[in-house]
């Protein structure tokens, strides 16, 4: 019988197996994967995610929100995409105080560690936007 724990083991091979496909990974950090995917104009998304695909239906903003209040619910594990959805709720005419009341409103359906999680990340966005 081995020492060696299975779940590292797999990670192990998962790791070697990325850097053989690209040595690039190596050295990927999750932490800036949000960087990889530019902001898009309030029009576009308006365009591709709001009245443009259904005239009658939810505007983007309010497809944005609601895209924040489920990622906060899942327990705010998905952190780049909380800070990609904040971002774009910004472009989109969010306030902060609807982004505020969006992730406070979840703290009841998916327990306050994730709403104080999703709020930590939203406030970084929102501290990062205000200093450029």
């Amino acid at each position: 019988m081995t020492d060696t724990n299975p779940f590292e083991a797999m990670m192990k091979m998962g790791q070697d197996w990325a850097k053989a496909i690209n040595p690039a990974l190596e050295s990927f950090t999750p932490n800036g994967f949000e960087a990889l995917f530019p902001t898009m104009p309030k029009d576009v998304m308006e365009m591709f995610m709001g009245k443009g695909i259904s005239p009658d239906g939810l505007d983007a903003k309010t497809r944005l929100l609601l895209t924040l209040a489920g990622l906060t619910v899942l327990g705010a594990q998905a952190e780049a995409q909380i800070r990609i959805t904040v971002r774009h709720l910004v472009e989109a005419g969010a306030t902060k105080q609807e982004i505020a009341e969006t992730i406070a409103q979840m703290g009841m359906f998916g327990g306050v560690p994730a709403m104080s999680k999703a709020m930590e990340l939203a406030n970084e966005v929102l501290e990062k936007d205000e200093a450029e």
